[in-house]
């Protein structure tokens, strides 16, 4: 049987339709992302009269992030300037449209570390303005717009921690030996002192979230004593723990708090597919009712400050996100929009959950899309498609590129590597010092699986992946050639040697734990040398494409340079792309659609599959 009807490159990457919905503060408005002039803008209108105008008026690269002001009388957004991350904040009048800049420094970015509906016109932010490394705490006062420093950064602490009054009483501090330690003061004058630490098997499957209402304990993801991280309250002066939720073989990812009590009311474990479990028994009936508005994983997204309407999400994989707003008092929800209209006329693939042992015995998790048409799932082009991070996980649903890999008539393999979170330190840290090495043979693994499987045609199997994902591509590439019909690297670190010592300056409190987790260059450059795929740039045989951003912070173009130019010397015939607007990764629809019309021609060329002319 055919194939279904070729969706266009432009529903699946180009901008959404609409998406990011938040209910106002009084729960009468509604804001949310959408096209303006070709451009990313917040809306925003009333609930009642469906009145929805752009509200701020972004020219260039488009807004993916923002909130209302708990006075609900602005919208604050977060934007850079071509890919620098140098994230500037932004503040737009719901009633004049004016917007100003907030943070108006240059070369440094501000992040928002505490927002409370309680504190209308007040906001914590942290900012790198006074050593680019370190990011101080400085109070914002969003009428005036006046800032003030709040606390200094020693130099070694990497996130802050703010009580429910808008104090800084809490800091994770990092280590020498890549450890992290929280430390704690009772009010802004006391001194600081030490109440947790983690060793640096622990720091990837744990994370204090805040502080509870009353200030003196703290929410934190755990794994001491344990192999997952779990989420338990610690009281600080007793030094005792309560264990809220866990699950033996993930870890807890998303929390839900009562923006009011800051109880906790539900958790969030990512399985094969996301698990929602309810804590608090007095918002029971309320996600009851929400399970029953349609099928898919779901999220509460944003609520009003009488905590009388939600905004939830809907999540599929073979479609748009569903957005609803949800009624409290009388428990019923009214359908609001989809992420992307146009999708729902074309035929989309199911993302299967796979796992596998890897050759060390592992069991190692992923997904698997084939082509969603009457084919049969046997001897199929495969793309296997790495996760960047590579301290992160792939995860149940909607995938734009697995859609599109799988519209295009390839099977799409995503693969959850050691080194992978969510799934326990025994995992993560088995990826230690593993780049290029055991990581590299979970995703051969994988692929060997598949053919085992009958499901992929080995001749026809590409590498493909953007940041780790883009060095996983250049390995495959450089150190597995025989198994790789094709390459295609994103924004990838080709020498770990230099990519070590070009990492953006606020990285630095990370430098132990990168380390520790990868190979420390000024110490062991053989041994990073011999993980790099620049120094086997003489095995590439077969057709590679890359494509990096000009303005890269974390993968310095300079990355994709070096093995460009080896290769120009070894006369390795490769295919080049280079976006001077862009960062690492491509945020213009633009950009995307000529990269993604690019790889695709490529990887018709190579797997055989079908291309939009």
């Amino acid at each position: 049987m055919a194939l279904p009807k070729l969706i266009p490159r432009n529903v699946i990457f180009g901008n959404p339709d609409k998406v990011s919905p938040s209910i106002s503060p009084d729960g009468k408005s509604l804001a949310y992302i959408a096209p303006h002039k070709g451009v990313l803008n917040v809306w925003a209108g009333s609930l009642e009269k469906k009145d929805f105008v752009p509200i701020t008026n972004d020219k260039d690269r488009g807004i993916r992030a923002y909130f209302w002001a708990p006075n609900g009388k602005q919208i604050i957004y977060i934007q850079d300037k071509g890919g620098d991350e140098n994230w500037l904040l932004y503040s737009t009048d719901l009633k004049t449209k004016q917007t100003k800049c907030l943070t108006p420094f240059k070369g440094v970015q501000a992040r928002i570390l505490k927002v409370d509906k309680h504190f209308k016109n007040e906001i914590i932010i942290s900012i790198n303005k006074r050593d680019k490394r370190f990011h101080d705490v400085f109070h914002l006062n969003l009428k005036s717009g006046k800032i003030k420093m709040v606390a200094k950064n020693p130099r070694n602490i990497d996130s802050w921690l703010v009580d429910a009054k808008l104090k800084v009483r809490g800091a994770s501090v990092a280590r020498p030996d890549a450890g992290f330690d929280i430390i704690y003061r009772e009010t802004e004058k006391a001194e600081w002192r030490k109440i947790i630490s983690w060793d640096s098997d622990d720091v990837l499957a744990s994370n204090a979230l805040g502080f509870t209402k009353d200030g003196k304990s703290l929410c934190i993801i755990d794994s001491r004593g344990a192999n997952t991280g779990r989420l338990v309250e610690f009281g600080i002066e007793a030094n005792s723990t309560k264990i809220i939720a866990s699950d033996d073989e993930y870890d807890i990812g998303g929390i839900m708090a009562n923006p009011d009590t800051y109880k906790i009311e539900a958790v969030t474990i990512e399985k094969d597919k996301s698990e929602f479990i309810v804590i608090d028994k007095s918002i029971a009936a309320d996600i009851s009712a929400i399970k029953k508005i349609r099928a898919g994983e779901f999220d509460i997204m944003s609520r009003d400050d009488a905590d009388k309407k939600w905004i939830v999400v809907f999540l599929v994989d073979n479609g748009p996100a569903y957005y609803y707003l949800y009624n409290r008092e009388n428990k019923k929800s009214e359908f609001l929009f989809v992420s992307r209209q146009k999708l729902l006329k074309y035929k989309l693939a199911e993302m299967i959950p796979i796992r596998f042992k890897s050759r060390d015995g592992l069991t190692i998790h992923g997904y698997i899309t084939f082509p969603p048409s009457g084919l049969l799932r046997r001897n199929l082009p495969l793309v296997l498609n790495v996760h960047g991070g590579p301290w992160v996980r792939d995860t149940w649903g909607y995938n734009g590129e697995a859609q599109w890999f799988a519209n295009r008539g390839y099977a799409c393999l995503q693969i959850n590597y050691r080194g992978s979170t969510g799934y326990g330190k025994k995992f993560v840290n088995a990826g230690d010092r593993e780049w290029g090495g055991k990581m590299h043979d979970d995703l051969v693994d994988g692929v060997k699986w598949a053919i085992a499987q009958g499901y992929a045609n080995p001749k026809r199997i590409c590498i493909y992946g953007g940041s780790y994902g883009g060095y996983a591509a250049l390995v495959g590439a450089t150190f597995t050639p025989d198994l790789f019909c094709c390459t295609v690297d994103i924004v990838g670190p080709s020498n770990l040697i230099t990519d070590a010592k070009t990492i953006p300056p606020y990285w630095t409190n990370y430098i132990a734990l990168m380390n520790k987790r990868i190979g420390n260059p000024d110490t062991e450059p053989e041994f990073l040398k011999s993980r790099s795929p620049l120094f086997k740039v003489d095995n590439i045989k077969k057709p590679i494409l890359i494509a990096h951003g000009k303005n890269d912070p974390r993968v310095k173009l300079s990355e994709s340079m070096q093995i460009i130019n080896a290769m120009k010397r070894k006369k390795i015939k490769y295919k080049f792309m280079l976006f001077r607007d862009e960062g690492h990764g491509f945020a213009k629809p633009k950009n995307k659609l000529k990269f993604y019309a690019a790889a695709e021609k490529f990887l018709a060329g190579n797997l055989g599959g079908r291309f939009e002319k």
